[in-house]
């Protein structure tokens, strides 16, 4: 007889994410729990079912697979090899059929008193791949979104409803670990994602309460990608809120993940935000070394690697803005505005709230130096609209104009750039 794959076991198993070690684990944990003896499939126990060579297993087998899947044997592609095995199988089918109708009806006259949850009392539905898709899928448009245009109170709902989707499929459904672990990483990343987009708009009190969930999600998954992304949110958080001692220790967190010790691209990131923590707290050196770390290691990334798209943004461009960053607070106005020149000239051209933030900067910078109608030309070029009352891009405005006033309180470019921005604000 020619030998048939069993292509509904290997398709349950990829829409799983289980290989087969995996299924093999599970089901001797299976096989332990009702026999009290872990059971001793292998791999090669798993393969003789996929390639069609074992179509029947044997009953301890049959029973811990129909525990781990929640599926009959039927459903799994199995195919008893007598008409007694045949018989029996039709039995146990038909069996539980009728039990499931009665309990069905028994627990839906239970919820009805208030006695029991029917969602609860019955068998859970599978969650899968088909469900973890697309969510990523929506993930990725959500990123690309802030990438493009920033943080807003639009972009911070959307994420956190697809946090809370995410984690109704966690709680009201069934998968395995895998699957489980996959779905905590999209619900951290989701919620770092509110949490960011709250940041970019000012909102800090709501990002504080995205962040600690994030933090909590992100460790549930022991996702490295997510974890590094939650830190370094963390700390840009902590620098809004001026807490520096903070934004380092969220910094040094980064730097301690797997993802950082293994890509040389997620290395940068976490030596540039540490370098711009360490700016903020005064330590000089310690800043001069991440930073120059930080360059290294970009130059050390491989461009063709695949990555979350999470990180798209840190681009050479980028690592120029944050490096023009961190030597303004170092005090050095002149080679912070050499870097952000930098970083204008190399940014994508949808990089739209990017290019409003590092103009902003160029221009704090040039006024530092003195530079006031350059200073005031520069920043006019993002002055904020009527309706922008929050955000990072206002609020960096907002100090711009605060460090023209003490810089040169009588002067007439002063005078100009307060009617401009008054002018702004209430046309």
């Amino acid at each position: 007889m020619q030998r048939e794959k069993n292509h509904r076991l290997q398709g349950w198993m990829t829409e799983q994410d289980l290989r087969a070690h995996d299924l093999a684990e599970q089901v001797n944990e299976a096989i332990g729990a009702f026999t009290g003896q872990p059971g001793k499939a292998t791999e090669r126990t798993v393969f003789r079912w996929l390639s069609g060579e074992n179509r029947w297993p044997q009953a301890r087998f049959r029973k811990a697979l129909e525990q781990v899947t929640g599926l009959s044997l039927a459903d799994l592609g199995f195919v008893p090899t007598s008409r007694r095995e045949a018989t029996t199988a039709r039995e146990r089918q038909e069996d539980p059929m009728r039990r499931r109708h009665f309990f069905g009806v028994a627990t839906g006259a239970a919820f009805a008193l208030g006695a029991a949850d029917p969602v609860s009392a019955a068998r859970r539905p599978t969650v899968g791949l088909r469900d973890v898709e697309p969510l990523r899928a929506e993930l990725m448009k959500l990123w690309r979104l802030d990438d493009q245009h920033g943080g807003s109170v639009t972009l911070e709902a959307k994420a956190a409803s697809l946090a809370q989707r995410t984690l109704g499929l966690q709680r009201n459904g069934s998968a395995h670990q895998r699957i489980r672990c996959r779905l905590y990483a999209l619900a951290a990343a989701f919620t770092a994602t509110a949490m960011w987009a709250a940041v970019d708009s000012r909102r800090m009190r709501a990002a504080q309460r995205y962040l600690d969930e994030a933090v909590k999600l992100a460790g549930l998954s022991g996702d490295g990608e997510v974890q590094h992304q939650t830190w370094r949110y963390a700390a840009m958080l902590a620098t809004q809120r001026g807490d520096y001692a903070e934004a380092m220790a969220a910094s040094e967190a980064a730097v301690n993940t797997q993802v950082h010790r293994s890509d040389h691209l997620y290395k940068s990131i976490s030596h540039s935000r540490l370098a711009l923590s360490a700016a903020n707290a005064g330590e000089r050196a310690r800043a001069r070394r991440a930073l120059d770390r930080a360059v290294e290691a970009f130059d050390r990334a491989d461009p063709g690697a695949w990555r979350s798209a999470s990180v798209a943004y840190y681009t050479h461009a980028e690592l120029h803005g944050l490096t023009g960053i961190v030597h303004y607070r170092l005090g050095d106005p002149e080679r912070a505005e050499y870097h952000v020149h930098q970083c204008l000239a190399e940014l994508r051209p949808d990089q739209h709230r990017n290019r409003a933030y590092y103009t902003a900067q160029a221009a704090l910078f040039q006024a530092a130096q003195g530079d006031l109608e350059q200073a005031v030309e520069t920043a006019a070029r993002v002055i904020a609209p009527a309706d922008a009352t929050s955000g990072r891009i206002p609020h960096l405005l907002g100090t711009f104009t605060s460090a023209l006033n003490m810089t040169a309180p009588d002067a007439r470019v002063t005078r100009d750039w307060n009617t401009r921005v008054r002018d702004a604000h209430h046309p």
